[in-house]
């Protein structure tokens, strides 16, 4: 078993997601359609964590030490709701155990050292360890479930991270809010970036909603054809 997962996005209506960019198209309709949601653990990538979440302390390199090796699990506390960070090698370095008001929960490879898992245990900080090079992202979300209770999750960021649950097929709802405006800009990520499969083949969806809101964004949910 794994959660529902939806990505939630906002973009420009070239699909761009630059946060400094469509936080001058919008207010906090992002935030009224995420809370619409319902309840869900919120999911977010290494890069956008760092440049978006306080409780970040610094980004290093990955700190040298005997890799782990083996998947592990440690469960700091149980929550209705966990504020998820995927960072493959343990770049992040915190200075709470908690941000947006829910714990902190880290994704990780097998490759971070036991070191690095150690100062998360003392700081009150969850993980799950899985994947030899790369993080497995559907064991994680079969230990998420499990282990952490985590029946529903928001994928918030960035457009590389959601790229990765949609290649994995994990998918099975896109929350697009689309923005009044374009980007343009050379070299932006899109909201789905980065997937490596060499074929062109889509990944198919079915509209369920459609919202225009007063401020000209449309909500758009689609769900994902399996």
């Amino acid at each position: 078993m794994k959660p529902y997962i939806i990505s939630h996005m906002m973009t420009s209506v070239d699909g761009r997601i630059d946060c400094p960019m469509v936080s001058q198209l919008s207010t906090n309709e992002y935030y009224i359609a995420l809370e619409k949601l319902g309840l869900c653990s919120k999911l977010s990538g290494r890069v956008t964590t760092a440049l978006e979440c306080t409780a970040v302390k610094e980004e290093t390199m990955p700190e040298a030490g005997v890799p782990i090796g083996y998947e592990s699990i440690y469960i700091a506390r149980q929550s209705e709701e966990y504020t998820i960070v995927v960072d493959t090698y343990g770049k992040l370095h915190w200075q709470s155990d908690e941000a947006d008001g829910y714990p902190i929960l880290c994704i990780v490879s097998e490759q971070v050292s036991e070191s690095y898992l150690e100062k998360l245990r003392l700081q009150g900080i969850s993980w799950i360890a899985t994947g030899k090079e790369r993080i497995d992202l559907s064991k994680a979300m079969e230990l998420l479930y499990e282990h952490f209770g985590v029946k529903r999750l928001a994928i918030v960021g960035g457009g590389h991270i959601c790229g990765g649950f949609a290649e994995a097929g994990l998918l099975d709802e896109v929350s697009v809010m689309v923005a009044p405006g374009i980007d343009g800009r050379e070299g932006q990520t899109a909201m789905f970036d980065g997937i490596k499969k060499a074929d062109c083949n889509p990944y198919r969806l079915k509209l369920e909603s459609v919202e225009k809101w007063n401020t000209d964004i449309v909500w758009l949910r689609y769900s994902v054809k399996k």
